[in-house]
């Protein structure tokens, strides 16, 4: 008797799992994205309104001689405006006068005597940090037009300053009106030194105290150990906090309107005093508004060179 072989079995089919379908395409997905996006959009319609749209809106009625009172309708006049701005000697003093109370109140100012406080504020005990401290955000935390008030009683003629001069038998002036920019310097660094000081703290405070300490023992100075451990550590910070401040100097209005409003002569005529007075007092609103398009473009040249240094490695 033979044995049968039996017959071979067939291997089973095996089906291949069709390919993924492309992330664009899968069922849901831009269903799952709006709904990510769905929180945000109260606030990305809220700049849209209320930032995008006036940037918008001034750039177009800089390129316009719209006036606030005597015009029917406005045309456009292109880059006249700008022209115009450059070929005014009250526009290009208010530029070089900007520039002066930046450097002063801001670069020079607000910065480096707040790192000089913040710098003895390590050092000195806890009851004096927290005077020091409450004196100078006193300062800060005050509205800018109080803050103006203040200070033009200091510096007027009948002023404080006045009379401790005349008390210490020194020649006295009026100090707004022989010397009104370095007059509004002083009290914008008095106003706004707190911010720098805050700054500077917080980034001493992260420096290690090692580092400090093995300085110290190799013999090096207080001044070189500020140069070269120091400052090298916290360049961030004093790139940030440079930028931050002279955004804010270059916007500065109602402290400088309140002390001088200008005066006397423009001796003290920022660009914001200069671009209200243009468009508010001599009702030439496209003039004023190509004034603070050139303000902008001054700010943004500064928070360029500020963002190249910060983004320089220590």
């Amino acid at each position: 008797m033979t044995a049968t072989t039996p017959p071979p079995q067939a291997e089973p089919e095996v089906r291949k799992a069709p390919p993924p379908p492309a992330s664009g395409s899968r069922p849901g997905t831009a269903r799952r994205s709006l709904l990510r996006a769905l929180p945000v959009s109260p606030a990305v319609v809220l700049l849209l309104l209320f930032l995008a749209g006036p940037i918008v809106y001034c750039v177009i009625i800089a390129f316009t001689d719209l006036q606030l009172t005597g015009q029917a309708e406005e045309s456009f006049v292109g880059f006249d405006n700008f022209t115009r701005a450059f070929g005014d000697e009250a526009f290009l003093n208010a530029v070089w006068l900007t520039l002066v109370f930046t450097v002063l109140s801001s670069l020079i100012g607000q910065n480096t005597l707040g790192l000089a406080l913040a710098s003895l504020m390590q050092r000195a005990s806890k009851p004096v940090r927290t005077l020091t401290g409450g004196i100078v955000v006193t300062a800060w935390v005050l509205p800018e037009v109080v803050a103006g008030f203040l200070l033009y009683a200091f510096f007027r003629r009948e002023g404080t300053l006045n009379a401790v001069l005349d008390w210490l038998h020194l020649p006295s002036q009026n100090w707004l009106f022989t010397l009104p920019i370095l007059a509004v310097s002083f009290a914008n660094v008095w106003r706004g030194t707190a911010f720098s000081m805050l700054v500077y703290s917080a980034a001493l405070n992260e420096i290690p105290k090692e580092v400090t300490e093995a300085a110290e023992v190799d013999g090096a100075s207080g001044w070189r150990r500020m140069w070269h451990v120091t400052l090298p550590m916290i360049r961030r910070s004093i790139g940030t906090n440079l930028m931050l401040n002279t955004l804010q100097t270059l916007s500065v209005f109602g402290l400088i309107w309140v002390m001088t409003r200008g005066g006397p002569s423009g001796k003290s005529q920022t660009l914001p005093l200069f671009m209200y007075e243009q468009a508010f007092q001599n009702s030439l609103i496209g003039y004023g508004t190509a004034v603070a398009l050139l303000l902008l473009l001054i700010g943004s040249l500064f928070s360029v060179v500020y963002l190249r240094l910060l983004r320089t490695e220590v």
